[in-house]
């Protein structure tokens, strides 16, 4: 067995966790009194002495035993906080460091192969980025904790800067010490659940602060570097407001609020924008030449102020706002912050805003050899515009194929259409839904008395046509099927967006034949098992052998398809699932080429490894070369949004990273050659294979499993945090196979013993017989390289020493030791495994700054977990005292806090 072989531990920290770290600590003498700091500081100092293998440091549990509720509550607090505190000094440093994903870098990289920057913006040209923010409940902290945080980001910023006061004249160590004053003083839970309107309120906060601005300067920025303007192919999208898959919550009206609201961020920000180009171009006509179109703009504008008659651009931007303020007034029906003086038609869409701005842009490159047109405020409002339209963000729908299944069956039974939809084999079904796609004729009659569910269903895709009537095409593009299994699944929303106009059949051609079909929707399917991921090559041929959606997606250009890490990582175990979605991929690309169809893949990726978490830009980097194309969308869920997007330095950093590995992936010649592809691709079968019979084994073959999951881990608890608005389930089945997947990899992560991560790996290079080949395989293959580190990261934050001090909470104690050993011993093989394939001689040795990141954390987190399990005991002892629960769910934030990508 291989051991690991560490040199012996020194926690070191960077300069802000040591200045951050004493400001809470004179906080928390301040607020909490000098016996809290004692016991604090004590309980601190003995777990790094043990952490750091100090002889004799084992005097947690003492210390920890003295503490009583009141003081149990302030200390999980105070280690919370901390380990918000050190993440924000994480980020930093990286900020400061990282050039992995930088855009410079990439393309000169790209350069060095032979590919130049007019290949890069031909690419561009046609390409999209887009992560898209979910509602996924992973996020623990209220929103007030993350501004304070925010704000101490903004406030270390001036103190880089060599500020010694801020704006407000106030010292900045003093505004930085009270900000942690008042996270101290913050109720870090929620008392009420959250609602899906709490959803939306919080992601359009990202947009107006993060998005809105960074997005056009990322833009400014790459367009100095490739010496061109770059089409806006990044954009943000959404689900929050639209993914009622396993979420009753969302309907009609929720999806009418995110478009609504979504159009008041947006056109606000233009309007702020053109408030403060009006204070800005301040050119007269008797200093400079003015070109007739925007004399002509001014002269439209309906200003007639005198002080302004000379001067065209701000009358043609007087004109510009009152038109805004007119079309905030028709598409939010309220009355704008700052009304305009002049009356103003709305703009009918986005492009004739952008044409007005684009005719002031060309004006100003006119004279003066365009001094005044390079970059500017006016050049990133006109990215703006074009980036986020009056949408904002263009929303997905998605719900479950089961749905869509009887909602399509009623709606036939009701029309008359004879025999019973359910009891038909796929054939027959395609055939139906074809025939009626085939006429613009709807099924639906509004005399007709629908179920609820139908009704509902019915609803919202009639708010998703009046959110094209109103804000436009790009507002809604996707629509997501989960639990997708056949092309009648796809079929069965095409025929529901026929019902309210969204799929049309198409006119006639040039030579008088049909032509194809419209659908301003894409119906995508989601892939979420292993065999899902498995059909899902055949599944895509016969959509495309089907003569009128291969016309409308060749007409169309690309189709997207998504693929599920989280249910297939549940369902086959971290090796296969990671394997599995990569063939799933390549296997895809010659589907695509033979219908001459662009792919898009959708990541639906969470925050931890289990789900597909871990570095996006080595994630798309170890993507098969064929399946990028330009095109990928990723999900961004729950805790990873205020992690990668809470600032603007940060959002910069990650989508600028995303961006880098996208053209890489697409551009940068492959260095692997084919005989190489085939060994390493039959030695992973073998690995895969492997690893599912040992996971399927372990979870779901296992006796008493289910129960063992239930007792170790808090997810009884953790199912009633007010973190998201989605039961924790699909159904109210105790089953693992019905638990959503953010749960389940949630609990493992508090319980330390993070088994999705790595389950099954072990057994798999141990049975692996030939190790100099897999030795190979993570020299040189990106796909072996990022699935290694993302498992070695997980392995290095569990703790089987921890997770063993759950164990007395498992009720049958006998089947309880037996699991616990199993999945022991599988850590014990992942690790062994790793180091040898690796060539280390322990875990994240070439990851140095990880692995200092990591222990600095081990010894904030162990008081957690003990002080965790002492209060489940006593929770499901029966004691009732409203501090115990409220000590759970804090211990859940904190854990959640310090290991960052949990959820």
């Amino acid at each position: 067995m291989t051991t690991e072989n560490r040199p012996e531990a020194t926690i070191s920290q960077n300069p802000d966790i040591r200045y951050l770290g004493r400001l809470l600590g004179d906080v928390i003498r301040a607020y909490g009194g000098e016996k809290l700091y004692r016991q604090t500081e004590y309980i601190r100092s003995a777990s790094v002495d043990r952490a750091r293998g100090v002889e004799g440091a084992d005097l947690v549990d003492t210390g920890l035993g003295a503490l009583g509720l009141d003081d149990t509550l302030s200390f999980v607090r105070g280690f919370m906080l901390f380990s918000m505190l050190a993440n924000l000094a994480e980020d930093r440093q990286g900020m400061d460091t990282d050039t992995e994903g930088s855009f410079a870098v990439a393309v000169a990289a790209l350069e060095r192969h032979g590919v130049g920057r007019d290949k890069v913006l031909a690419l561009l040209d046609r390409a999209l980025v887009a992560p898209v923010l979910t509602a996924h409940p992973t996020e623990v902290r209220r929103k007030s904790m993350i501004d304070h945080k925010n704000r101490i980001a903004e406030l270390m910023r001036l103190r880089d800067a060599g500020q010694i006061e801020t704006d407000a004249g106030e010292p900045v160590d003093e505004a930085i010490m009270r900000q942690i004053a008042l996270l101290w003083q913050t109720r870090p839970l929620r008392r009420e659940r959250l609602y899906v309107q709490d959803e939306i309120d919080n992601a359009l906060t990202y947009f107006r602060d993060v998005f809105l601005p960074v997005l056009p300067a990322l833009y400014a920025r790459w367009e100095r570097i490739l010496g061109g303007r770059p089409a806006s192919f990044l954009r943000v999208g959404n689900w929050i407001g639209g993914d009622r898959d396993g979420n009753p919550y969302v309907q009609a009206d929720q999806l009418r609020s995110v478009m609504a609201r979504g159009a008041e961020v947006a056109l606000g920000h233009y309007m702020d924008g053109v408030h403060g180009l009006g204070a800005d171009l301040s050119i007269s006509t008797e200093l400079a030449a003015v070109p007739q179109a925007v004399l002509d703009l001014a002269e439209a504008s309906g200003d007639l102020s005198p002080s302004r008659a000379d001067e065209p651009y701000r009358r043609a931007l007087s004109g510009i706002y009152a038109r805004l303020a007119a079309t905030y007034e028709r598409l939010t029906g309220k009355t704008p912050p700052r009304p305009s003086t002049l009356r103003g038609q709305p703009y009918a869409a986005p492009s004739d805003l952008r044409a007005d701005l684009v005719i002031l842009a060309q004006g100003l490159a006119s004279d003066g050899e365009g001094a005044l047109a390079t970059g500017g405020a006016l050049g990133r409002l006109i990215r703006a515009v074009e980036t986020f339209g009056f949408h904002l963000a263009t929303l997905d729908m998605r719900q479950n194929s089961a749905v869509h299944e009887r909602v399509i069956a009623e709606l036939l039974q009701e029309a008359g259409v004879e025999g019973d939809y359910l009891a038909l084999d796929e054939y027959a079904r395609v055939a139906l839904l074809r025939r009626e796609l085939a006429t613009n004729r709807p099924l639906g009659s509004r005399f007709a008395r629908y179920s609820e569910e139908t009704a509902n269903e019915l609803a919202i895709v009639e708010a998703a046509a009046q959110a094209h009537r109103a804000y436009g095409p790009q507002s809604i593009t996707h629509y997501i099927i989960s639990k997708a299994e056949s092309v009648s699944d796809m079929l069965e929303v095409a025929i529901l967006l026929k019902e309210v106009g969204l799929w049309r059949i198409g006119g006639k051609d040039r030579d008088g034949g049909d032509g194809p079909p419209q659908c301003a929707v894409m119906p995508v399917p989601l892939f979420e098992t292993i065999a899902d991921l498995e059909a899902a090559p055949a599944v895509m041929s016969a959509w495309f052998a089907l003569p009128e959606i291969g016309a409308l997606t060749r007409a169309r250009g690309h189709q997207e398809v998504m693929i599920g890490y989280s249910d297939s990582n549940k369902d086959g175990g971290y090796l296969t699932s990671t394997w599995g979605l990569y063939q799933a991929s390549e296997a895809l690309a010659p589907v695509f080429e033979a219908a001459g169809v662009g792919m898009q893949l959708f990541h639906g990726r969470g925050g931890a490894v289990g789900r597909g978490g871990g570095s996006a830009f080595a994630a798309i980097r170890a993507q098969p070369s064929v399946s990028v194309q330009g095109r990928i969308r990723i999900t961004e869920q729950g805790e990873v949004i205020a992690a990668k997007y809470g600032t603007a330095d940060v959002a910069a950093a990650n989508l600028e990273s995303m961006t880098s590995a996208t053209l890489l992936a697409t551009l940068e010649p492959q260095t692997l050659g084919e005989q190489d592809k085939a060994r390493f691709a039959a030695a992973m079968e073998q690995l895969s294979a492997t690893a599912f019979a040992a996971y399927r084994e372990l979870v779901y073959d296992t006796e008493g499993f289910k129960r063992f999951f239930r007792d170790l881990t808090p997810i009884q608890e953790i199912s009633g945090l007010k973190i998201g608005s989605r039961p924790a389930s699909r159904t109210k089945s105790d089953r693992i196979e019905d638990l959503r997947a953010i749960p389940w990899v949630f609990s493992w992560s508090q319980a330390r013993v993070m088994l999705p991560g790595w389950y099954g790996v072990g057994q798999a290079i141990d049975r692996f017989a030939d190790k100099a080949l897999l030795k190979d395989m993570a020299q040189v293959w990106p796909f072996l390289q990022s699935s290694l580190a993302n498992m070695e990261m997980v392995l290095a934050k569990s703790d089987m020493g921890i997770a063993a001090r759950y164990l007395p909470l498992v009720r049958d104690q006998q089947a309880g030791q037996a699991i616990f050993a199993r999945i022991r011993e599988g850590w014990e093989k992942a690790r062994d495994g790793l180091l040898t394939v690796t060539g280390q001689s322990f875990l994240l040795q070439a990851s140095p700054a990880l692995d200092r990141s990591i222990r600095l954390r081990l010894p904030y987190i162990e008081p957690l977990n003990l002080l965790q399990v002492e209060l489940l005991k006593r929770h499901r002892a029966g004691e009732d005292d409203p501090r115990i629960k409220e000590g759970i769910e804090l211990s859940i934030n904190a854990i959640a806090t310090a290991l960052r990508n949990s959820g």
